[in-house]
């Protein structure tokens, strides 16, 4: 048995890091149809995350919130997130994999890390899949808050239209100051 463990928003501008794990228990299940969620629409995101809620699987996962960011560094914050989610474990799997090339310490369990994981592993794929659904989520609540900025559109990710608000509106309350907005709207 294999928890796999991804997360979504650690290259964003706004917004929180969410870390997921998911831990297929039923052999039966069909776990080809994961993707990286990079790779799928928002409606195909939504109905993998609805199989997932049907099936014999434990999803869980941690939100850490710009603030935490901003104090610890994105690196740290999502190690943090998913070390929260082995903490939230209900089984013992065999093995923890993690997508990319650093883990948090865990005591107790096997872990290793996979660069590319969310492309090669299903569990990894699964994760990646509830990480982004939630975050984009929590997102698309903060574009009701701040709605300048369009996080509904580019989820806190630094593309021209955000890079355009900022320029316009300045920093929100949910962007990191730990990304130094001000050199990167020099560069556009």
């Amino acid at each position: 048995m294999i928890a796999g463990i991804d997360e979504a928003g650690r290259g964003a501008l706004a917004g929180p890091v969410v870390a997921a794990c998911v831990v297929f228990l039923d052999k039966e299940i069909d776990t080809t149809i994961y993707k990286d969620s990079k790779q799928l629409n928002h409606q195909k995101r939504l109905s993998l995350l609805n199989n997932l809620k049907k099936s014999n699987t434990i999803i869980n996962w941690s939100i850490i919130n710009h603030k935490t960011i901003d104090k610890k560094n994105i690196l740290k914050a999502t190690l943090i997130a998913m070390e929260n989610c082995i903490q939230k474990l209900s089984c013992t799997p065999t093995k923890i994999i993690i997508d990319g090339n650093k883990a948090p310490t865990a005591n107790n369990y096997l872990i290793e890390t996979c660069v590319n994981g969310d492309k090669l592993i299903n569990e990894i794929s699964a994760a990646s899949i509830v990480a982004k659904v939630i975050r984009d989520t929590i997102m698309s609540r903060y574009h009701k808050l701040f709605p300048n900025y369009c996080f509904n559109k580019h989820k806190g990710y630094g593309t021209k239209e955000h890079y355009d608000a900022l320029a316009k509106y300045g920093p929100c309350k949910i962007h990191r100051k730990t990304f130094n907005l001000n050199t990167q709207l020099t560069l556009f």
